[in-house]
Parts: structure tokens; sequence; C-alpha cells
């Protein structure tokens, strides 16, 4: 067998691998939920608590106000990998120090940055 000259699985492989990566992932069906359940960190007490917020709604922890803007979830599965938007400003000073999407499944993916405190999402809530 000459190395140099390609077998015909080798060009079976390289074929069908060509026709997996041109062919996008497709896109996973979404619902809105009516609220979400965070978890918080102080980081200082090591003190954890859940905040429940509907959509629109804000709460605050310690100098931070959290407003929940929408959690979504795969279709056909609420209790599935929840994602959030958020928006999270701290007291006496402008702009927020968070605000996008905050994913269940990879927190570290795009977390808040803060000295004292975590806040990652754990669940949509629909009812």
């Amino acid at each position: 067998m000459n190395p140099a000259r390609p077998t015909v699985v080798n060009m079976i492989r390289f074929l069908v691998l060509a026709a997996c990566l041109a062919v996008p992932a497709a896109a996973q069906e979404v619902s809105s939920a009516s609220g979400a359940v965070l978890r918080a960190l102080d980081k200082t007490s090591g003190h954890t608590s859940d905040i429940e917020l509907s959509a629109g709604q804000s709460a605050r922890l310690g100098n931070l106000d959290i407003v929940l803007n929408e959690c979504r979830y795969p279709v056909g599965n609420p209790a599935g990998d929840a994602f959030a938007e958020l928006e999270i400003s701290e007291t006496g000073k402008t702009g927020t120090v968070f605000s996008g999407w905050m994913i269940a499944s990879a927190p570290a993916l795009s977390a808040l940055e803060h000295r004292r405190y975590d806040v990652w999402v754990m669940r949509c809530t629909t009812s």
C-alpha cells in the first residue's frame, strides 16, 4: 500500500466529516417563563439565599439591585437548562455591574464580577 495515496475508507471518513461540519447545528426551541429563581452568595459571611423574581421585578441584595428581564427554558422541559437576562446595579454607582444573559448550566460563562456577591440562575418558574 502506498502511504501517500488516500484509501477509500479515509476518503469516505473525510466526506462524512465535511458533510457534518457543513450543516449548522439546529437551534434549540425555547419558551419564556413568568419568572426565575436565582441563588446569591455573600462571600464575606458565606450565607446563601434564593431569590424568586417575576419578569420585570427587582430585588435587593445588600447594596445590589437585581432586575430580571426574562427567563427562558427548553420547550417541553421547564426543569431543563434555564437562561435569564439580568441587570444588576450597585447603589451609589452609575451604570450596571452586570447586564446580560446568565446560563444555569454554565454560570462562569457569563458571571457577575463583584467583590462581595455571586449571583447565578437556578431555574425558571413557569407558574
